[in-house]
């Protein structure tokens, strides 16, 4: 069966809670990606931060990317993926927390993202397409 490990996106990079958004952005840029882990001081999953939330939740405000840090935009409990799970697991646990990207882990450290672009890659097209209808249906939002 596959697993998370085998369709993930090898590379990811934590930001620490610390950094600012604006650090945050620039390596968004250089990674090309669009969310980054946040990392506590034991480099311990404590948030996901996106392009979005910079955007939404911190210019749109009229706040200073260059002051809030990614730790400041930790919101509740962030969901991960053992690298051992089967692909099953992650559809699910995307799913369940309506969420689109989802960070990896093995022996507690973070090794790879999965995205919607990964699934798109690994999943019939059957399943892809339950999977975006099972997500975007209940939120009523399209891919951002």
């Amino acid at each position: 069966m596959t697993t998370a490990g085998q369709i993930m996106h090898r590379g990811a990079q934590w930001i620490p809670a610390h950094e600012t958004l604006e650090r945050a952005a620039q390596l968004m840029r250089e990674l090309n990606v669009g969310a980054l882990p946040i990392s506590d001081e034991n480099e311990r999953l404590c948030g996901i931060l996106t392009d979005r939330d910079i955007v939404v939740g911190c210019v749109a405000k009229g706040h200073d990317p260059a002051k809030v840090t990614a730790g400041q935009m930790a919101h509740g409990t962030p969901r991960w993926i053992d690298a051992d799970a089967e692909v099953e697991e992650v559809l699910r646990e995307m799913r369940d927390h309506q969420i689109r990207r989802l960070p990896v882990i093995a022996d507690k450290r973070l090794v790879g993202m999965i995205s919607e672009a990964d699934l798109a890659q690994h999943l019939t097209d059957d399943q892809m397409a339950s999977w975006v209808e099972s997500v975007y249906a209940r939120t009523g939002t399209g891919p951002e």
